[in-house]
């Protein structure tokens, strides 16, 4: 389903593919390599194959809350705001990002304890 809405995109190892506090218009998937998530200049998460980011700036429209920096040479699947919008009234992809966001919620709880 995102597949085939989205572009396909190489970024290479140390590039940075989001920069906290820039404004966001895409969503994006990563389909191989890996990435760090950066907040602050501080690592935060690690992020694989099948795992996804972008997606509060979108929800939100607010400025991306935290850098997303190559580890890897990574291949992603990049979503605008209008086809990130269509998907979400596909119950599986509405389903698959809200418990995304809950784990995420989550892992920021445990840290906060």
């Amino acid at each position: 389903m995102v597949a085939k809405s989205a572009d396909h995109l190489t970024v290479p190892a140390g590039r940075a593919v989001v920069t906290e506090g820039a404004a966001g218009a895409e969503f994006f998937v990563i389909l191989d390599g890996r990435a760090r998530v950066e907040r602050h200049g501080r690592q935060i998460a690690s992020l694989g194959a099948g795992a996804f980011f972008g997606d509060l700036a979108l929800l939100d429209r607010a400025p991306r809350n935290a850098s997303v920096i190559a580890d890897s040479e990574l291949e992603l699947a990049k979503l605008g705001q209008r086809a990130f919008d269509a998907l979400l009234d596909h119950p599986g992809f509405a389903k698959k990002l809200l418990a995304g966001l809950a784990r995420r919620l989550r892992e920021q709880d445990a840290r906060n304890l």
